[in-house]
C-alpha cells in the first residue's frame, strides 16, 4: 500500500513538472493532436468503448470491423507505456463519456529500460486505475494481458508475472475484467506462435488480430 502511495505522489509530481510544456514537446504531439483534431471536427458520441495503449491497439485500425455491433473509439498511441497513459490521460481518457474502457499497454514499459521491475509495472498500472476511477467512478474497464512475441523474447518472464500481479489486483476490483490473452499464443511446447505477427515478429498480423476477437468479444459491452 505503501508503495502504491508512494508511486502516486511521485506520478503526480514529475506531471505537475511537465504541465507547463506544451503537448507539442512530447514523443506522441502528432499522434495527440491528431485526436484533437478528429473531436473538434466531430466530437466522439457518448456510450463508446474506449480503447487505449500502445501499438497493438493503433495498428488495429479496423477494430471496427471485428466487432460490428459496438461502437469503438480507438484513442491508442504506438510506443505508449503506463506512465504515458498518466500523463496524457486528460487528451486520451477524461474528454470522453465512455461506456466501458479497454486498455492494452505494459509491455514498453520493460522495453523502454532493464531497470524497470515487475512491481513498478504493477503499481504503473494500479496507478492509471486509481486516475480512471477518480474520474469514472463505476465505468466498467478490462485490461487486456501482455501478450508474448518472438522478438520479446527475454522480457517473456517479466510479462508473465506482471500479468500475474496485475489480475490479483483486478480480481479485488468491482466492474474490472482481466482479458488473458497470452497462453492463446503460445505453441503446445510453450514457444510463440510466429504465425501470428508480423515480420517484425512484434506487431500482430491478421490472424492474430482474429485471434485477439475471439477471446475479448465476450467481455466487451453491448
Amino acid at each position: 500500500m505503501k508503495r502504491v502511495v508512494f508511486s502516486l505522489v511521485i506520478l503526480f509530481a514529475f506531471e505537475f513538472l511537465c504541465a507547463s510544456h506544451s503537448i507539442a514537446q512530447t514523443a506522441f504531439s502528432k499522434e495527440i493532436q491528431a485526436f484533437k483534431h478528429s473531436d473538434s471536427l466531430q466530437f466522439p458520441a457518448a456510450g463508446q468503448i474506449l480503447f487505449i495503449g500502445s501499438s497493438s491497439f493503433t495498428n488495429w485500425k479496423d477494430v471496427q470491423e471485428y466487432f460490428p455491433g459496438k461502437r469503438i473509439l480507438n484513442r491508442a498511441f504506438g510506443g505508449s507505456a503506463l506512465t504515458d497513459l498518466i500523463t496524457c490521460r486528460y487528451d486520451v481518457i477524461f474528454p470522453y463519456q465512455p461506456k466501458q474502457i479497454v486498455i492494452y499497454c505494459g509491455e514498453n514499459d520493460f522495453a523502454a529500460s532493464d531497470t524497470v521491475t515487475v512491481d513498478m509495472v504493477t503499481d504503473r498500472f494500479k496507478t492509471l486505475y486509481a486516475l480512471i476511477r477518480s474520474k469514472y467512478k463505476t465505468v466498467p474497464v478490462a485490461y487486456i494481458s501482455m501478450k508474448p512475441s518472438p522478438s520479446r523474447e527475454l522480457l517473456l518472464q517479466k510479462f508473465k508475472e506482471a500479468n500475474k500481479q496485475i489480475h490479483q489486483f483486478i480480481k479485488s476490483k468491482p466492474n474490472a475484467v482481466f482479458i488473458n490473452v497470452y497462453p492463446a499464443m503460445l505453441n503446445i511446447d510453450g514457444s510463440v506462435r510466429a504465425e501470428l505477427f508480423l515480420e517484425d515478429q512484434l506487431h500482430m498480423n491478421t490472424k492474430g488480430y482474429m485471434l485477439w476477437k475471439k477471446i475479448i468479444q465476450p467481455y466487451l459491452l453491448k
